[in-house]
């Protein structure tokens, strides 16, 4: 399918959208209505406002064949995706041979499948490279390359029982796709800030997080701080989806398997109050026909601006004017403020508490 027909598909259920999120969701199984995204951040297409991005989230129960992963990946492609997400090690991660190399029978049909419907799947395996094991989220592009590979940085406490056991990765990597700035995060890696500062200093625009249980509050608390979307395949099987505002787009769920397709807009952009407003009011009294501000979130001081017609950028018109977005924002000001005080307050070495101190 191309890419304006599913748009235009999407739009006939804009009746079921929710309004202010810069577009809608559709979830096939169990899921409610939401956002937009698009291909490269400053020329976007002009065929379609801001910068949409198909994604397809499909989820299930551990112990499906790999043949009937297939035919629900290709039946997602043959729609049309930009990119279709699996959960963490679909296909099992044990001591009886669940390990494979990047050229396994796993990698290599979806990289077919990636090939022929001309999309990007994340592919979460139990890697083996050499004698080492880890477990990986490998990005095909829509040639079927391995462009990117993701070794979860914190595994669980189980993952070091099975033998050999999981080693831990070292990288954030985020990838420079055709449709904007992808990155990742495991299961597990929920719980430790420093993944998602890495991903957002890397300027992601959107995480996938494969898992094996759903995290709710927990990954909304890294889109509000850090101002990417999250989107999630797990093996409950559900998926989430949150903006870039912290906001949950869509939770969508079901017994067996869950397939959800939401199209996000990475034009969109975001903004402190702070130095923005006087070039904010410039920009929608000069260019009212182009941008408008979509969200205003007046506890946080927050605001969120996003194109109106085709072959704009909203957030490229907001550089122009002078805007810096939030993200931005907040990084100068740590490393003035760090300058200031002559150290690097996040790279401390703090004493260990004592009992009486952390009680």
């Amino acid at each position: 399918m191309e890419r304006r027909e599913f748009l235009k598909d999407s739009a006939k259920l804009s009746a079921l959208a929710r309004f202010g999120l810069g577009g809608f969701v559709v979830g096939t199984s169990k899921g409610e209505a939401e956002p937009k995204n698009d291909p490269i951040p400053d020329e976007p297409p002009t065929s379609h406002i801001g910068r949409p991005v198909r994604v397809v989230s499909i989820s299930f129960r551990m112990g499906k064949p790999l043949e009937q992963i297939s035919e629900w990946v290709a039946q997602e492609g043959a729609q049309g995706a930009d990119i279709i997400v699996l959960p963490e090690t679909f296909r099992g991660q044990d001591d009886n041979g669940s390990e494979e190399p990047l050229n396994g029978a796993t990698v290599t049909t979806l990289a077919g499948l990636a090939k022929r419907h001309q999309t990007y799947i994340a592919c979460p395996i139990d890697r083996k490279d050499g004698n080492r094991r880890f477990n990986s989220v490998v990005l095909l592009d829509r040639k079927g390359q391995v462009v990117c590979v993701y070794n979860k940085v914190f595994p669980y406490w189980s993952e070091y029982d099975i033998k050999p056991a999981v080693e831990p990765g070292q990288e954030v990597p985020v990838h420079q796709a055709d449709f904007g700035r992808v990155g990742f995060a495991t299961c597990f890696d929920v719980n430790f800030p420093e993944v998602w500062q890495r991903l957002a200093d890397l300027e992601a625009e959107l995480v996938i997080w494969p898992s094996a249980y759903s995290a709710g509050a927990s990954l909304q608390a890294h889109a509000l701080n850090h101002h990417f979307y999250i989107v999630t395949s797990t093996q409950t099987p559900d998926c989430l989806v949150y903006d870039i505002t912290g906001e949950r787009l869509l939770y969508s769920h079901d017994q067996d398997i869950n397939i959800s397709r939401v199209t996000l807009d990475l034009d969109r952009g975001i903004y402190h109050e702070d130095f923005n407003i006087p070039k904010r009011d410039k920009l929608l009294k000069g260019r009212a026909e182009d941008i408008m501000q979509e969200k205003w979130m007046k506890l946080e001081q927050w605001f969120v601006l996003k194109a109106k017609r085709p072959g704009v950028s909203a957030r490229a018109l907001a550089r122009e004017y002078g805007l810096e977005e939030l993200r931005g924002y907040i990084a100068r000001s740590r490393r003035r403020i760090d300058k200031r005080r002559g150290w690097e307050f996040a790279k401390k070495s703090w004493k260990e508490p004592t009992l009486s101190q952390s009680s």
